[in-house]
């Protein structure tokens, strides 16, 4: 799968690309497995993460289009479809259910702690060290460090 980074989603997808905005933290494609379905990956510390090694892309975790009549389970690594198997009922709802779970985690951490790299439960006056090296930084990579 081809990778192209653009500042907008095009109207008009391709087949075989993955269309990567950093600046609205968005990736799509057609689904892998052809049936033409538009697949979106948010890209977040509680969704999907991209990877660029400067010739190719990767997405983490696994794609899995249990909403899609196909149904497919891939991954995205180095710029190849690597095919997953099928998910069972019970294994699609108990995805669904940690994916819920992380989300609701990362929205509800207050933005101070987010902006400091401060863990939920850690005393805000231990941040200061950790606040002057993280203002240097970009918001994204310090919410990526939090949840490291």
């Amino acid at each position: 799968m081809k990778h192209e980074f653009v500042t907008h989603i095009p109207d008009q997808i391709d087949d075989g690309t993955l269309y990567v905005s950093i600046e609205f933290d968005t990736a799509i494609h057609r689904c892998a497995c052809g049936c033409g379905q538009e697949v979106v990956t948010p890209l977040s510390p509680a969704e999907w993460s991209l990877t660029y090694d400067g010739r190719s892309v990767s997405l983490s975790p696994s794609i899995g289009n249990w909403a899609f009549p196909c149904k497919s389970h891939y991954w995205i690594r180095r710029g190849k479809v690597e095919w997953g198997t099928k998910f069972s009922r019970e294994k699609i709802e108990a995805v669904r259910a940690r994916d819920k779970v992380d989300r609701e985690r990362l929205y509800s951490l207050e933005p101070e702690i987010l902006l400091s790299n401060r863990k939920p439960d850690e005393p805000a006056a231990a941040t200061t060290e950790k606040q002057d090296k993280s203002n240097r930084r970009g918001l994204l990579a310090r919410i990526f460090d939090y949840f490291s």
